[in-house]
Formats: C-alpha cells, sequence, structure tokens
C-alpha cells in the first residue's frame, strides 16, 4: 500500500477485535466476581470459600473451638485465608488464560 493511504480492511479487523476484547473483559470481570474456590487449613479446622477477586465469601469452623487453645485457632485462621488469597490468584489466572486463549495480536501490529 502507498504511503499515507489508510488500509480500511485492517481498521475494520482492528475495530472489531477491540469490541470483542471489551466483551471479553465484561465477561472475565463478572467471572472474577462470581468464581469462588473453598479451601481449608492445614488442619482441617477452618475452611475458607473466596471469589476469584480475592473477596471471602464465608468462614466455617468444621470442629469445636471450645477445647483448642486460641492461637492455634489463629493459626488455623492465618493459614486458611493465607491459602484463600493464593487460591484466589490461582481462579483469576486460570480464568484469565481461558476467557483470554483465542485472542491473538493483530498481525502486522
Amino acid at each position: 500500500m502507498p504511503r499515507g493511504e489508510i488500509d480500511e480492511a485492517w481498521i475494520e479487523e482492528a475495530v472489531r477485535r477491540y469490541r470483542r476484547i471489551e466483551t471479553l473483559q465484561a465477561e472475565f470481570d463478572q467471572a472474577v466476581d462470581t468464581v469462588e474456590v473453598t479451601v481449608r487449613s492445614p488442619d482441617g479446622l477452618v475452611e475458607v470459600v473466596v471469589t476469584a477477586g480475592g473477596r471471602i465469601t464465608d468462614v466455617r469452623f468444621l470442629a469445636a473451638l471450645h477445647q483448642r487453645n486460641p492461637r492455634d485457632v489463629a493459626g488455623s485462621v492465618r493459614a486458611a485465608v493465607t491459602a484463600a488469597a493464593d487460591a484466589a490468584q490461582w481462579a483469576r489466572e486460570k480464568l484469565h488464560n481461558e476467557t483470554f486463549a483465542a485472542y491473538r495480536p493483530l498481525a502486522g501490529a
């Protein structure tokens, strides 16, 4: 193409792909808010449910607490929350890879 001419087809393709990326981003954002992952502390005392966005939606104690040392319970909670943060990051990465797997950069860009 001579210098200074506009490649209309390339521009149309770029606009179409941009709109597709916007749609995929909206789907990804919604999935991040709704997909949940459940993790447990290593001792099995605490279960935490977290969204891919990192929001904790539930915390459950899976055994009686009345005869447990408070420091041990606190450690179980910390371990479960740490695992939940790691699980949220894993879920976000998985969602991102699945959502944008078919996306390729424009040729010639």
